[in-house]
């Protein structure tokens, strides 16, 4: 009964894995049609030789610590402020989801506008309080917190709802019982709480770095990987080298990188998880 479905999920994942890999050992010629040669480990040589792909893991890690730390934090503490209103709840939670139901293409074309330096409304008020005068997104520093702020304005709520899912689970019992012991709010909250949705933290924490990872649509909207390359993370760099320069077995190469990160990421996720589970 199995056998329909393994046959299914190598189809669409281990026959283009596999073509992935034998392209990024290939030099790949669009001239006259698509054609392959062996070009044994050039593109992987090449690969952690270029400086600019260094440079773009670099902003890729900047971009992941401060977008997933951020929405983590904010999130955490959104979920709690919503968890503890006894009236409109429904009402608040409906309000502060809104951002994550908008594509992230229409995200980065409303940052563009707000942040356009002829008109846009956050430039003018930025300009007038004299926190910043310019054009944030083609200045070096501010563009790349802008798509960062961008993305943790997004994403925040996706964590707010799944922390939000884990404290509707917390014992309500445990908090009585501390309660009756008089135990203050901050000390049920590190000691009662937070060890208690750990588990959903974690996995909160998982899907925002998966995503974070390998996220491409509000930069490339907003400043495509500019001003001189302060926002081009892997992502973008590898767009530029598969359908600019139609680089193919160079792109394969990066692009298995980009994959063998995450699988590290996620597995080291999963082992967490499962020696939390197992600890009595």
């Amino acid at each position: 009964m199995m056998t329909p479905a393994l046959i299914l999920l190598a189809a669409i994942s281990l026959v283009p894995l596999g073509t992935m890999i034998y392209m990024s050992l290939s030099k790949v010629s669009l001239i006259g049609g698509l054609s392959l040669s062996f070009a044994g480990l050039a593109n992987w040589t090449r690969l952690f030789t270029d400086p600019d792909i260094g440079a773009s893991w670099l902003r890729t890690v900047v971009y992941f610590v401060a977008t997933v730390g951020l929405e983590m934090v904010l999130g955490t503490l959104i979920a709690l402020l919503v968890h503890s209103l006894i009236r409109g709840r429904n009402l608040v939670l409906s309000l502060v989801l809104i951002p994550m139901f908008i594509a992230p293409i229409i995200v980065g074309l409303l940052g563009r506008f707000l942040f356009d330096p002829s008109f846009g409304l956050y430039s003018w008020l930025l300009a007038s309080t004299g926190l910043y005068e310019g054009n944030v997104m083609g200045s070096v520093g501010p563009a790349m917190y802008t798509v960062i702020g961008l993305d943790v304005w997004e994403w925040t709520p996706l964590v707010a709802l799944i922390v939000l899912a884990g404290l509707t689970a917390v014992p309500t019992d445990i908090l009585e019982a501390a309660d009756v012991d008089g135990a203050s709010y901050r000390h049920k909250l590190w000691h009662i709480v937070l060890p208690a949705i750990t588990p959903i933290l974690l996995v909160a924490l998982l899907i925002r770095s998966m995503d974070a990872l390998r996220f491409f649509a509000i930069i490339f909207i907003t400043t495509n990987g500019g001003p001189a390359d302060s926002t081009k993370t892997v992502p973008i760099r590898l767009y530029d080298i598969a359908f600019r320069f139609f680089d193919l077995g160079y792109a394969s190469a990066v692009g298995l990188t980009m994959l063998a990160v995450s699988i590290i990421i996620a597995t080291v996720f999963v082992r967490v998880l499962e020696r939390r589970e197992a600890t009595p």
